[in-house]
């Protein structure tokens, strides 16, 4: 087993104590690049620009009578987002940040779940806001991003602009008002309250406090190298804790700086702006990256050609310690922006080819595996030590264990440490079932290999158990469906069979139908077409499976399913 050093971080307490300190470290330096209303031009703020507007709002907050109460933030990733969510979380109260792609009665509902006293949000859900402000009566602050203009001035009444606030704060600030900036944190207490994205079940209410954060930044610094001269490009939506702590508060920690992204369609425009270094994904982004260099190269046989050549030649040339993977893909890197080194995956688990195809352009790339419950990274691989197989090494300073393995090594992956959650809010049943001696039971199945690699073999409640006890996990079968040029996606369940009298693989398959119909001229193929196709990538995939294992019964659907902001299928909802 490798034993590479941890890099140095500094000791933080709350999240408050991290920007304050990085504020002393870093205060000249970007910390954000973004697009004001109406600009096409990313525009900088420093770390101290950035701690002036935080202490501003969360005085203007205390001075609307909002200490110790709840306030909801709800909005596309921006910064007076980053500016709220510290706001609130660093001597205001609780925040409750939402996903702003919910449906209308779905926000209302988690409002009410939360108890939530004020709501600060983007123009973009004006609407939703106002219809919603007319039924619920405990929130009193409705607060919105953006300004009026004269052509909708009437759309924002009734709504405090968040500008006016960080004004106001300004004033008392200069006044000598230290109501917020001199507030103490409890570093036990819940301030943070996430909803999970229900990927199963009904969304749980998650409790996390200032310390869960604290440690899960410590730990995961130490882990991975990041630098002052690093600047993320922030895609994955802000409520979800994977980019809220890994894509926000990690490169606040780390004196980098966030360049906000106006959208998928303008992932690639925005790392040429911002000449982004480091970029937090999942897989399917990166896939359908990956997939489109080779498209591209596909397309003109002598750039295929090339990128082949090169690829041999820069892996015999590392083989003497020699990169020469910028100069080798100097268009790709461009069209990146020239300056990524770094991506990293979460959220599920990546086709190990697209790990190694990016690292072998020049791209480090990594994943990790975590949970909202555990602040979330559980276990990460390191930009020095890595398994494209793997979720990648536990954290230090958390214990991770298989629970009740099987013969395989296979069991439930359980966690105990300094980043795992209070507890469900208002939910002690669903608590109770899954902590046990300070244990958080993650739902997760797993092993653990020779060299301490945590591997993620798929959900406990999805597995399908024959009749002779074997076990089958769904989502092994579906990342082998998945390879196939014709297959988009796919959800493998176990169904009871009288034939076989026994349980039997099944899977609900949605085509490519981009790619079939490209083959067939661009016409649509017939019913029996289809089926020939998708009958014929069964049957390839079986070849690689055990016989209990292979996949006896499959139906075609033409809607993608259902997913999370993660992009997660949700198994249970379709």
């Amino acid at each position: 087993m490798k034993n590479f050093p941890l890099y140095d971080v500094r000791k933080i307490k709350s999240i408050k104590d991290m920007l304050d300190s990085s504020t002393e470290l870093y205060g000249d330096r970007t910390a954000f690049l973004y697009k004001p209303r109406g600009s096409d031009k990313y525009q900088s703020v420093t770390y101290r620009q950035f701690k002036e507007d935080v202490d501003a709002l969360g005085t203007a907050l205390i001075d609307m009578g909002l200490k110790g109460r709840r306030i909801a933030i709800i909005s596309e990733n921006r910064y007076e987002w980053a500016v709220s969510y510290m706001a609130v979380v660093n001597g205001t109260g609780i925040v409750v940040p939402l996903d702003k792609d919910l449906p209308e009665n779905e926000i209302e509902n988690l409002l009410i779940r939360a108890k939530a006293n004020a709501v600060i949000f983007s123009g973009n859900l004006k609407d939703h806001i106002l219809n919603i402000s007319k039924r619920i009566d405990s929130i009193k602050h409705y607060i919105i991003m953006d300004e009026a203009t004269e052509d909708n001035v009437n759309d924002y009444t009734g709504f405090t602009p968040l500008r006016h606030l960080i004004d106001s704060g300004r004033k008392k600030v200069a006044e000598g008002c230290r109501d917020f900036i001199d507030a103490q944190i409890d570093t036990e207490a819940m301030n943070i309250l996430l909803f999970t994205s229900a990927t199963t079940a009904r969304s749980k209410a998650v409790m996390l406090c200032h310390r869960n954060i604290a440690e899960n930044l410590m730990a995961m610094s130490s882990m991975l190298n990041i630098v002052p001269d690093d600047r993320f490009l922030s895609v994955l939506p802000l409520h979800h804790t994977y980019e809220n702590t890994c894509g926000f508060l990690c490169p606040l920690y780390r004196g980098a700086s966030i360049a906000y992204c106006e959208g998928l369609r303008h992932i690639q425009k925005n790392l040429q702006e911002s000449q982004a270094t480091v970029m937090l994904g999942v897989p399917l982004l990166y896939e359908a990256m990956y997939k489109r260099i080779w498209d591209q190269a596909s397309k003109h046989p002598e750039m295929l050609k090339k990128l082949k050549l090169g690829l041999k030649i820069s892996s015999f040339l590392k083989k003497f310690g020699i990169d020469v993977t910028k100069k080798l893909f100097a268009p790709i890197h461009s069209n990146f922006g020239g300056k990524i080194r770094l991506f990293i995956s979460g959220a599920a688990g990546i086709d190990p080819e697209v790990a190694r195809g990016f690292r072998s352009l020049g791209i480090l790339f990594v994943q990790g595996y975590g949970l909202t419950e555990c602040s979330p990274i559980v276990a990460l691989n390191r930009d020095v030590d890595f398994k494209d197989d793997a979720a990648g090494l536990p954290l230090p300073g958390i214990e991770l264990k298989i629970g009740k393995p099987d013969a395989e090594g296979v069991g439930e992956i359980i966690v105990k440490g300094p980043n795992v959650m209070l507890g469900y809010y208002e939910d002690p049943e669903n608590t109770a079932n899954v902590m046990e001696d300070g244990w958080f039971h993650t739902g997760d199945l797993g092993y653990i290999d020779k060299d301490g690699f945590v591997h993620i073999t798929g959900r406990k409640k999805n597995v399908i158990v024959t009749k002779n006890g074997k076990n089958i996990y769904p989502e092994e079968i579906e990342t082998l469906l998945n390879k196939s040029p014709y297959i988009k996606e796919c959800i493998v369940f176990g169904k009871d069979d009288p034939e076989y009298g026994d349980v039997v693989v099944s899977a609900t398959i949605v085509p490519d139908m981009e790619i079939i119909e490209a083959e067939f001229g661009g016409r649509r193929p017939t019913d029996e077409e289809m089926h020939d196709i998708i009958r014929k990538e069964v049957k390839e995939v079986n070849k690689n499976l055990v016989l209990y294992k292979y996949v006896k019964d499959f139906d075609i659907r033409y809607e993608e399913f259902e997913k999370t902001t993660t992009k997660k299928i949700k198994r249970y909802v379709q």
